[in-house]
Order: structure tokens, then C-alpha cells, then sequence
């Protein structure tokens, strides 16, 4: 198994010019934005050096011709189980673009339900495509279960006339793996109303240990009205090389794609493609070493809350490098700009995974812990210096 590089000093990660390493100033340590602190995986590189070598930056070439139907189709059904007809691969810019496209091209112009707390530009996108957003808050965690969806209030916002659920599949913020149950009732409520589900499984491959992603779009009964975004950018590191790939559940719904001007869907990167297909097809092995990494962050993280956070709650992520804490128990009204004040550490705001009283979430953060051990150090010590002596 080859290892991911996380042994990136700061000077390092900072020459990358990514907006994560950028944004807030060289003096703040950044654990915000979903991005990995780690080096290339090497058989991307690889493919990269040789596509400039090659001078592959003119226009890409159509699905048809560029293989990543095919190499996306087989990493789904050699990774999830999950069996895809490489002609319903589409590619796109990135997911939140074709989650945009979906919504014009194949859903009604009806309120859209987004579980909170969500990944913030779902909401930002829905009404950017002119359609009302309904934000549903999920069930808070107890001690049995975390987050879940509330299907009642998504029956009830689908009755009173939405007709789209916008799923994170793993979920973000939260990290949550949804169980067989939960997401047939899902399905159960969405058939009962003629709706429509978009589910976005970005972080299907970050999977840890103890845990199991079951796509949306493999439940019996939902081919008729789901589309799947997937992407190698959050498990291999690429976001900035603009390739995600769009699959809807049908043949009627792939063919309305098809015929939508190019235009409507257009900003996939040729080296975007030809880091996806090196991913998908010889970028396995290091995936598995970072999700070990990623387990064993996990574990560290769990014991630095422990011992320097004692007013955190949270339940550890089944999928995803994202932490989303509970730091309620503080008593601070924002606890990310303590953070960034007092002790120069960036983590994301709650108050921006929420849009309403019912869902508001401003006692919460989320947590980057993709990144080195002592690094993770870092910020939970920083974490601790802003919030236990505030």
C-alpha cells in the first residue's frame, strides 16, 4: 500500500496557491476549506507530466472519445458495487455545476428541500437557478444515532409542493454514512409525491473503517427520478483541475442531457479528465493509504478533543476529513472567529450550513482534520487556546 504524503511543511503548502492556504493570511493556520494537506498522488502526477509533455491543453475531447465514462463506470462497480452504463456518464465542471445543471435541465421550477446543517453553496445554488429553497434541519444526534434526515418534514415540504432533495451522500457536514433504512424511507417519500433526488457522492470513496456507503441511486425504485454526482477532486486532492462526472438514473433523462447545448454544461479541464481516469484506474493503492491515514487522523483527533476540548461534543465522521463539532457548550456566539481572533486558526463558521431559525447552527464549526498529525495538533491546541480561555 503506497502512502500519502501529508510531511508538507506550511512554506510548502502555501507555494500551492490554493485558496485554503491563502485566504486568510500567511500568519493563520487554515482547517477550513474540504482540501487535503498531502502531495499529489504519484500515478496523477505522472499522467499530468505527460499531458503537458504531450500538450494537452486545448479543448477536451467528448465522453465519447476520452475514456472516463469507462474508467468512472469501473471504479464505481469495482469501489461500491455500484453497476453504471459508461453512456450515462457525463462529464462536468464540477459537481456543483452539474448539480445546477440538473436542476435546469431535468427538474420541475418547484421548491427544492435541502437538509440542514448542508454544504453551503447547495445553499446558494438552489435559488441561483431561480428555484425556492426549503431548508429541512435534520434530527440532532443522540445517543444511538447521529444526524439523520427527517423524513416527516421532507414528506411535508414535498406535499406543500417541492419537488427535489438535494442529498449530500456521504454527508457533509457531517461525515454521516446513511443506513439502508433511512435512505429507502428517502426514496419512500419522494415516489409518494413524484419528486425528484439529486445526490451528490463526492465523498463516496472516503469511506473509514467501520463503516459502508451505499449509493442512492443502487436502492431498487429510484432510477427513474435520481441523478449522481461522483468525482475523484475530494479523495484524490483535484478540485482545482475541474472534472466531475454527472449520471443520471434513466435512459430518458441521459438523453435530455445530451441534447442540452454544449454551453449549458461546459468547463471540464482536459487534465481534469486525465487525472480522473489515472485515479480511478492507478490511483487505488494510495486511496487506500489515505483513508488509513485518514482513520488514524480520526483516532487522534478523538483523543486531542478529549483531553484539550472538554465543552466539544460531536460524533467522529464514518466517511469524509471533515469534523463537525458541537461548541455550543462554550458559551461563545461564534466560536470560528474566536478561533481566527484569538488564536489565528480558520475553521468554517456554522452559522453558514444554515439559513433559518429551524436550522440554525451558529454554536457549531467544522473541522479540516485532512491534514499531518502535527499539524491536527496545531489547531486543536489553538482550537483550545481561543475557546477555554475566552
Amino acid at each position: 500500500m503506497s502512502s500519502p504524503d501529508f510531511d508538507l511543511s506550511d512554506e510548502q503548502l502555501r507555494r500551492t496557491q490554493s485558496v485554503k492556504w491563502t485566504y486568510a493570511g500567511p500568519e493563520v493556520l487554515p482547517a477550513w476549506v474540504a482540501e487535503l494537506d498531502v502531495a499529489v498522488c504519484p500515478p496523477v502526477a505522472a499522467a499530468l507530466h505527460r499531458a503537458i509533455d504531450d500538450g494537452v491543453v486545448g479543448y477536451p475531447a467528448i465522453d465519447q472519445h476520452s475514456g472516463l465514462p469507462e474508467a468512472t463506470a469501473g471504479f464505481l462497480a469495482d469501489r461500491l458495487g455500484w453497476q453504471v452504463d459508461p453512456a450515462r456518464v457525463f462529464a462536468t465542471g464540477d459537481v456543483m455545476a452539474g448539480v445546477m445543471l440538473t436542476l435546469w435541465a431535468l427538474c420541475e421550477p418547484a421548491p427544492v428541500v435541502v437538509p440542514t446543517p448542508s454544504y453551503p453553496p447547495f445553499l446558494a445554488a438552489v435559488p441561483w437557478t431561480g428555484r425556492e429553497l426549503v431548508p429541512v434541519p435534520m434530527l440532532e444526534p443522540t445517543l444511538e444515532a447521529g444526524w439523520m434526515l427527517d423524513l416527516e418534514r421532507i414528506e411535508a415540504a414535498l406535499a406543500a409542493g417541492a419537488r427535489t432533495v438535494l442529498l449530500a451522500n456521504p454527508y457533509n457536514p457531517t461525515g454521516r454514512c446513511f443506513s439502508r433504512p433511512e435512505l429507502e424511507g428517502l426514496r419512500d417519500v419522494v415516489l409518494r409525491h413524484g419528486a425528484r433526488v439529486i445526490s451528490d457522492e463526492i465523498h463516496a470513496p472516503l469511506v473509514l473503517p467501520g463503516a459502508v456507503h451505499l449509493p442512492y441511486a443502487t436502492l431498487e425504485g429510484t432510477a427513474e427520478h435520481v441523478t449522481s454526482l461522483v468525482a475523484a477532486s475530494k479523495a484524490w486532492n483535484l478540485p482545482g483541475l475541474k472534472c466531475a462526472q454527472l449520471i443520471p438514473g434513466s435512459a430518458a433523462d441521459a438523453a435530455l442531457l445530451a441534447a442540452v447545448p454544449p454551453v449549458a454544461n461546459h468547463g471540464t479541464s482536459p487534465l481534469g479528465v486525465i487525472a480522473t481516469i489515472a485515479a480511478y484506474t492507478e490511483g487505488l493503492d494510495w486511496l487506500d493509504g489515505l483513508v488509513a491515514e485518514l482513520a488514524a487522523r480520526r483516532t487522534q483527533l478523538t483523543e486531542l478533543i478529549a483531553v484539550h476540548l472538554p465543552a466539544i461534543t460531536w460524533r467522529p465522521p464514518e466517511a469524509t476529513y471533515l469534523a463537525w463539532l458541537d461548541a455550543r457548550g462554550t458559551g461563545l456566539p461564534d466560536p470560528a472567529a474566536e478561533a481566527l481572533s484569538r488564536a489565528k486558526v480558520m475553521v468554517n463558521r456554522g452559522s453558514t450550513f444554515g439559513t433559518d431559525d429551524l436550522g440554525r447552527y451558529d454554536g457549531f464549526v467544522r473541522v479540516n482534520y485532512g491534514t499531518s498529525a502535527e499539524r491536527l495538533e496545531r489547531v486543536v491546541k489553538a482550537l483550545a487556546e481561543a475557546w477555554n480561555t475566552a
